[in-house]
Formats: C-alpha cells, structure tokens, sequence
C-alpha cells in the first residue's frame, strides 16, 4: 500500500477530520475546581491527551497537561499551570499543513481554532490510524518514545510528497500570481518613461534605483512574513487592519529613516550633491514606510475576502511596494531637481 493512502487527502480542511469534542477548562479555575468540573462532566474521548484552557468566550488561552493537572496542589490556578500562547492549527488549514504542525513541533495533538481564535476541535495523532496500526506491536513492548519519533517521521514523509505533487498543481497555483510581477515589471517601465527627463539630465538619480527597490522589497517580504505568522491569532476586521496598518507604517517609517541615513552618508561623501541627498532621504524613507504598509496590507485583506495569502501575498506584495518605492523617489527627485 502506497503511503498516500494511509491518511485523508492532503487537501482536506482539518475541520473535516477533527473530533470536535474536546476536554477542555476555564481560566479562573483552581486544580480542584477543575478536577470536579471533569469527574461531573466527563470528556466525550477516553483518550486525553491536553486539556485545553478557554475564556468566557471560548477562545484559546492556554494547554495543560493531563499529567501536570493530576500532579499539581488543588489550590494552585490553571491561569498559572497552563501553557500559555499555544500552537493551534486554524481551520482554514490543510491536512497537508497539519503534517508540518506535527512534523515540527512532534505534539500528539494540537487544537483547532476559527478566525475568532475560539476553540473548535482537535486534531491528534489517530488522524494517521495506518501508521499507528502498524506500530501497535512497539508500542506494547513499552518503546513509546523510538514508536512516535518513527511515527512523526513518516508523517513528515507525507508532507514531503504533499509540497512536491504534481508539477502542474504547483504551476496552476503559483503561475497567476507571478504574472503580477510581471505586471509590475512593465508598469514600472512606463513610470521611468514618464521621468525620463530627470533621468537623462541627473543620471546619478539611476544608479540609486537598484537600492530604492531593494530596501522597499526586503521590508516588504519582512512585514508579509510577520503578518502571515499572526494571522491566526484573532478575528480581523477593517477597523483592526487599520490599526495594524498604522503600527507597521510607523515600524516601517523608522526603517526608512535608518537605511535612508546610510545612503545618504555615502552619497553624500561621494558626489557632494545636496538634492541628491534628499532626494534619497525622503524617496527611500517614505518607499520603505508605504512597503511595510503594503505587506501588512495585502495578506490581511486577502483573508478578509476569503482569498488564500500563503501563496499570493508576497508577489502582490512586491508589485506594491516597488510600484511605491520608485514612484516616491523620482517624484522627490523632480521636487528637488526642479
């Protein structure tokens, strides 16, 4: 039997496999309320793995143990014992993802939460039935240890051949995408067309260019992957994007300022120009702080319409920030150029 089928496809959503009866706690309780709680309302599983700690609201707050729960004085308070930030898997994730969660972090099981952060299931590790059949004869020899590291192994196998299946299924998901930069690359084009006086005049203005798009792009794919990193962490509205928007424009206006400084340094000690100078004082201050906007920006609003940003949020992105990036520095170039 091929290993492929030892599991659900790999496309699955891991709300399609997830047991939705879970054990879990609320924050506030002492070790003995909470031991009351679960011998007055026994969890549906016989198999608990983690208990897993909800607000008032139900969103995801921490993990206990059960080992630790059992172990630990009545008196002492979940809030303290508890694990707190936990790993979830969202819902919108893959099966596919679920094997790089368990290939990673090697956790028996891990909760799963909605874009609320509320807590909606759990996927463990009898989701690959096949692998631990297979191992059941290790495991009552008592190598619990040596059993799940093979175990986890095999389920990074199928991540593995998850990420490299099918050229075509790689090329129909990635291609469109790409053709943004494309896109960008032409349109780019035109607006040095549309500078082409300042351009030919002041040609020192070109040979900063590479360096323009250069910072603007590395912040961009910088803000893309912090976004991308707490994506799953709360709800997102328009009104929190905005938030999100001005906290990375700020990060991003320190950044400009700190590289635009070293720029303007050696520009300065090299050709002696001052509308040089501010030319790249202001272009690549203000290119760098529109690029952190614009990767904060694109992933969260591709989420907001239900678009998936793993794959489209860094090319979309890069078109943003270069668009921005060299249209602020050839108009700062004409202000200060005359």
């Amino acid at each position: 039997m091929g290993t492929q089928s030892m599991i659900p496809p790999l496309d699955d959503l891991v709300e399609k496999h997830m047991h939705r009866e879970v054990a879990s706690l609320k924050t506030g309780q002492t070790v003995f309320e909470a031991l009351a709680t679960i011998r007055n309302s026994p969890p549906f599983s016989s198999n608990i793995i983690y208990f897993y700690v909800v607000d008032e609201l139900g969103k995801l707050q921490g993990i206990m143990a059960t080992r630790s729960l059992l172990l630990s004085a009545p008196e002492k308070l979940i809030d303290d014992l508890m694990v707190k930030r936990p790993v979830a898997i969202p819902t919108i994730a893959t099966i596919l993802d679920a094997c790089e969660f368990f290939t990673m972090y090697k956790f028996l099981a891990f909760p799963v939460v909605n874009e609320s952060g509320i807590l909606v299931g759990m996927l463990d590790i009898r989701t690959y039935n096949a692998e631990i059949s297979s191992m059941s004869e290790d495991l009552s020899e008592g190598h619990p240890k040596d059993t799940y590291d093979a175990l986890f192994q095999l389920i990074g196998v199928h991540w593995e051949e998850g990420k490299n299946s099918g050229i075509w299924t790689g090329f129909s998901v990635r291609f469109p995408w790409l053709v943004c930069n494309v896109a960008g690359g032409l349109i780019a084009a035109s607006l040095l067309g549309l500078f082409e006086y300042e351009l030919e005049k002041f040609v020192v203005l070109a040979l900063f260019i590479p360096i323009v798009l250069a910072l603007a792009e590395s912040v961009a794919i910088q803000s893309v992957s912090i976004s991308l990193q707490s994506m799953h962490k709360d709800s997102l509205t328009w009104g929190k994007l905005f938030i999100k928007l001005y906290r990375e424009g700020l990060t991003g206006l320190a950044l400009g300022l700190g590289t635009a400084l070293l720029v303007v340094v050696y520009s300065y000690l090299r050709f002696w120009n001052i509308p040089l100078t501010a030319t790249l004082l202001l272009g690549i201050t203000g290119g760098v702080t529109l690029a952190a906007a614009a990767g904060q920006g694109v992933p969260n609003i591709l989420k907001i319409m239900k678009m998936n940003p793993q794959v489209a949020a860094g090319p979309i992105a890069l078109v943003c920030a270069d668009m921005a990036a060299l249209v602020f520095y050839l108009l700062s170039a004409r202000f200060f150029f005359g």
